[in-house]
């Protein structure tokens, strides 16, 4: 089987970083770069000896891109993919899937008619800790989930750097732009969300026309709940959450540091500690973009579909009403 040919759209730190894996799997080729920044395209392309291919357009008629990555802004994620699906051009979408459900909806559609692959960049699944948590529920340590709890909240906040960040229209706010990992990472433990009520509100200096604190309540049609806790303006830095289950706990602390401890036991047990540094994996960005190429190759699911990113898209959505109304909302 030929090497599968690649164009990057979007030449910020995200596009760049997904070019610099994607160039190391053997089975993919990186064809060229197109940004509606040339200055950004041509430093880029530079990087990885590829053509700047001068317009998204060129990109997607090169007669050797058989697929695109998409590492643009959420509001630019629709136009691009309603492009690649008309050329028959495969997708691997960064997240989130785009910055509202309408959007979404469309795109799922584009893409079955036109009968090419849609893979959405939910990378947090291949990281080290949640890849390790993932694979212990599905192993039944815990039994049956009963609830999880996320907490993801920064410091030393100044506001977005891009304005576009600081536009809810535009990046589709901080739980999709930020939080679709932990919202992901939590449908993964409990299934799906059928109900959402959420309470936040925007404190402090704040450019973006959006909050920047977050509770988010959820129950899962399982029966589980869960609640995620998102903000950019505290004082302390804390990646952390707990999966509690119905015959045992699991706790981690400092997610993405070698230091960071996954603690678990059962009710039966005794407990016992997993240093994040001791877990060997494959490179995260790598290993979507390997399942992407690889599910194009051979025709598969790749396993990461616009539905669930869709999903990820719903639930921030429903939390954004509830904290408009103070009502909860089903979905």
């Amino acid at each position: 089987m030929g090497k599968l040919g690649v164009g990057v759209i979007g030449c910020g730190n995200m596009g760049r970083s997904l070019a610099r894996q994607l160039i190391e799997i053997d089975t993919a080729r990186l064809i060229g770069m197109a940004d509606v920044s040339a200055e950004a395209a041509h430093a880029a392309a530079a990087e990885f000896s590829v053509p700047a291919l001068g317009s998204v357009e060129a990109l997607m008629d090169h007669p050797d891109v058989q697929a695109v990555v998409i590492a643009s802004p959420g509001f630019g994620h629709r136009p691009l993919m309603e492009q690649a699906a008309a050329r028959g051009k495969h997708v691997f979408m960064e997240k989130p899937l785009a910055t509202n459900t309408g959007d979404c909806d469309v795109m799922l559609a584009a893409a079955e008619r036109a009968g090419i692959t849609l893979m959405v960049g939910q990378v947090l699944r291949f990281y080290p800790t949640w890849h390790k948590i993932l694979q212990m529920v599905g192993e039944g340590v815990v039994g049956d989930p009963l609830g999880v709890a996320v907490t993801r909240i920064g410091s030393g906040w100044g506001g977005w750097s891009q304005p576009w960040r600081n536009s809810l229209e535009m990046s589709g706010g901080l739980l999709m732009e930020v939080n679709s990992h932990e919202i992901d990472f939590m449908c993964q433990i409990c299934g799906d969300v059928e109900r959402v009520y959420a309470e936040a509100d925007k404190f402090g200096d704040d450019p973006a026309d959006y909050p920047n604190l977050y509770f988010v309540s959820l129950r899962f049609a399982s029966g589980a709940v869960g609640l995620l806790h998102s903000s950019t303006i505290s004082a302390l830095n804390d990646l952390s959450g707990k999966v509690q289950g119905s015959e045992g706990t699991i706790i981690y602390t400092n997610g993405m540091g070698k230091d960071g401890e996954i603690r678990y036991a059962r009710r039966d047990g005794e407990t016992q500690s997993i240093r994040v540094g001791d877990l060997e994996v494959e490179q995260p960005v790598r290993k979507e973009l390997r399942l992407f190429v690889e599910a194009v190759q051979q025709g598969a699911p790749t396993p990461i579909s616009g539905v669930e990113g869709r999903r990820n898209v719903a639930i921030a959505e429903a939390a954004y009403e509830s904290a408009r109304t103070g009502q909860p909302v089903r979905l």
